[in-house]
């Protein structure tokens, strides 16, 4: 609902999937700069997002599901969530030009 309050809560995986992309920028690409810059942008999407987090359109998902996924865009990647009662569930940190669809 708009304008609730919801708690907030990270999944194990997706914090190994950003650690994930941010070594990769920050070593890979040796740009620290820019693995920084990622994760204060997904920071900061993932904040905005909790003041209402059910408010945009659910992900179309091949499986039935009790808790639909929902994404928010961050440059080239998606957070992946859901709302379980009155928290958003942080789940899946993926590359969005992946075939990530396919892994839900």
């Amino acid at each position: 609902m708009l304008g609730e309050e919801y708690a907030l809560e990270y999944l194990p995986l997706f914090d190994e999937e950003l650690a994930a992309a941010v070594r990769y920028i920050a070593q890979k690409l040796r740009n620290p700069i820019a693995a920084k810059a990622l994760v204060d942008d997904v920071e900061q999407a993932i904040t905005e997002r909790l003041f209402a987090p059910e408010a945009f359109e659910p992900i179309q998902s091949a499986k039935e599901r009790e808790h639909p996924y929902y994404k928010i865009a961050v440059g080239n990647y998606l957070v992946l969530y859901c709302v379980v009662e009155k928290v958003m569930e942080v789940r899946r940190f993926v590359y969005a030009p992946s075939d990530w669809q396919s892994e839900l």
